[in-house]
């Protein structure tokens, strides 16, 4: 290299000191959103982390790897091009302290993404998600507030508002933020289910079943809105060949449901249909093999067939699971006073 060409390579590195090491953390941002692309959240996670190292303030470094870890610990149902979003469930249950663990860091990486870029709505709905799903539902509230006002028409905003309202039990206010969400995206399917499931808790049977409907409508494959429709049918209309209807849409969407084959069970039940009745429960039983209640119910319609030993059989295995369960014990008592002994 001449003396000319070594003295203008010098003062670009003046000019430009950093932008081997910006370079450097664009290349593992990439790869992060490859890995993360692909479902491979761990490896992800690590990639973001070293464009972290190499430039810290980098907003969407944060914002993306925090996304992947929600994602580690979510049932991720869609992801949108270049990681820009996930669409998920909760897994469910009690919040396990690992997933606690990891909302913590969520939360953590998105409000360093706040401090360096406050006005990014994003990161607080994202921040708000979080919160909610560790029950702390007035944080959550807050972070949904705040990107809504720097985002007025942010419908997902709204929605996420909607949900921590509703877990706390507020559920006319979360009617009206799903409303708005409704008004500002006509096809978001999530929100008429949502509002459909705070109507449900309302006790406003009709305009659940509308919500679910739609929700439907705009998404054939929606699960959860053919069985909540399902339980509208079942527990309020006593329509019970809707629900299984709804139910069985259920099951062939999600093979492993278990509330779905419980609930059509209890359907065919009330139809008198024991034998129906007795196959979706042997199913719940296959997937859940502790589940009291199934044993109560499969006792019942073995009862209905006349097969009064299979009935106290069942009775007394939910007896062993829960010796002091009153409904097993007083069935036994039934049972045996009918059969003589």
């Amino acid at each position: 290299m001449n003396a000319k060409l070594i003295a203008v390579v010098a003062a670009l590195a003046i000019v430009f000191p950093f932008c081997a090491g910006a370079q450097s953390a664009g290349v593992s941002l990439d790869r992060g959103i490859m890995f993360a692309m692909r479902g491979d959240y761990g490896t992800a996670i690590e990639e973001f982390t070293e464009a972290i190292r190499l430039d810290p303030n980098m907003a969407a470094a944060y914002i993306l790897r925090a996304r992947a870890l929600f994602a580690s610990v979510s049932i991720v149902t869609g992801v949108r091009e270049n990681f820009s979003g996930i669409d998920y469930t909760s897994p469910g249950g009690q919040v396990t302290s690992e997933q606690i663990r990891v909302y913590d860091l969520v939360i953590e990486d998105l409000t360093q993404a706040i401090r360096i870029d406050p006005r990014h709505a994003e990161s607080y709905n994202n921040r708000g998600n979080a919160y909610r799903e560790k029950s702390d539902f007035d944080r959550a509230i807050a972070d949904f507030t705040e990107a809504i006002r720097i985002n007025p028409n942010y419908a997902l905003a709204y929605s996420g508002r909607g949900i921590a309202y509703r877990n706390k039990r507020d559920y006319d206010r979360a009617i009206a933020d799903y409303t708005q969400a409704i008004r500002l995206s006509p096809n978001f399917a999530t929100a008429y289910y949502n509002r459909g499931f705070a109507y449900e808790n309302k006790g406003d049977v009709d305009s659940a079943i509308a919500d679910y409907t739609q929700a439907i409508r705009l998404n054939p494959n929606y699960t959860l809105a053919y069985y909540g429709r399902g339980n509208m049918y079942l527990f309020h209309r006593k329509d019970y060949d809707r629900a299984i209807a709804d139910y069985t849409q259920a099951i062939r969407l999600d093979p492993n449901d278990i509330d779905a084959y419980f609930n059509r069970g209890y359907a065919y039940v009330n139809k008198g249909d024991a034998d129906n009745a007795i196959a979706d429960y042997n199913q719940v039983i296959r997937l859940a093999p502790n589940f009291i209640d199934t044993y109560l119910l499969r006792g019942i319609a073995y009862f209905i067939k006349g097969n009064v030993d299979r009935a106290i059989t069942d009775w007394e295995t939910a007896l062993r699971l829960d010796p002091n369960n009153a409904s097993a014990i007083e069935n036994i008592e039934f049972a045996r006073q009918q059969r003589g002994y």
